[in-house]
């Protein structure tokens, strides 16, 4: 029992990958490596994937990348509706890159969702999109946009739509704001961390055979699932920012 207890600590642990020499020493978790390396892929891929495109007599593998991401942002679409158009760039992103993330332990490899800081960070800016719904993602001038829209509403006006409907229920507007982004980062992270934990013990005491059938839901299908969970409440939550 305590050979597994300390299995599954070393496990659950999040590593220092390696340290950078300033400030007196500035650890990089194991997390944020494998979080670089899943957005090197991504990048690399979307180069590999679009050189050489036509307009005119497009190659096989043109048409079925045009395909894979035509549904990908009708699937995002259909979350967030046409008013939230501009944001579907981001949760198409956000999509792939928690779908590559949660699946990569089936390349023996620890995910970083398992890491709370990093599903806090995306859940963080899930929620600061919903909430500062003025700023532009694709312009730079998104900051001068949202404080003219400060200047023009002022403070107090952004602050009174926490009364709505009504001034009694103040209080739980305002305590929206940090369940929201909480509720989507322990969603993540528990689900992601249980289903580390599940295939661990499985490994542990089935090394043979078992862990390479759970391996198939736990490791892909409850990962891409779980990605698909967290933006559709991110969409949720923009949408309605949108539609108010």
């Amino acid at each position: 029992m305590g050979n597994l207890s300390e299995f599954l600590m070393e496990e659950l642990n999040v590593a220092t990958a390696f340290t950078i020499p300033i400030f007196g020493g500035i650890e990089v978790a194991e997390s944020t490596v494998i979080s670089w390396v899943i957005m090197a892929i991504i990048v690399i891929l979307t180069l590999v994937l679009t050189r050489n495109m036509r307009v005119e007599k497009p190659g096989k593998l043109q048409v079925g990348v045009e395909y894979a991401v035509t549904a990908l942002q009708n699937l995002v679409r259909g979350i967030i509706g046409h008013e939230g158009e501009r944001y579907v760039p981001y949760l198409s992103t956000v999509l792939v890159f928690l779908g590559i993330s949660n699946i990569f332990a089936i390349f023996g490899m620890k995910p970083p969702t398992k890491d709370l800081n990093v599903t806090a960070a995306l859940a963080l800016m899930s929620i600061i999109l919903s909430v500062f719904r003025h700023f532009s993602l694709c312009r730079v001038q998104c900051i001068s946009r949202f404080l003219h829209s400060i200047r023009q509403n002022k403070v107090g006006g952004w602050l009174k739509g926490f009364t709505k409907p009504s001034k009694v229920i103040t209080p739980l507007n305002v305590m929206e704001l940090a369940i929201r982004p909480l509720s989507l980062c322990m969603r993540l992270f528990g689900n992601v961390m249980g289903a580390f934990v599940v295939m661990k013990l499985l490994e542990h005491l089935v090394p043979v055979i078992l862990p390479a059938v759970f391996s198939l839901y736990f490791d892909f299908f409850d990962g891409l699932l779980q990605a698909y969970v967290f933006v559709f409440l991110t969409g949720l939550y923009i949408k309605e920012a949108v539609e108010e």
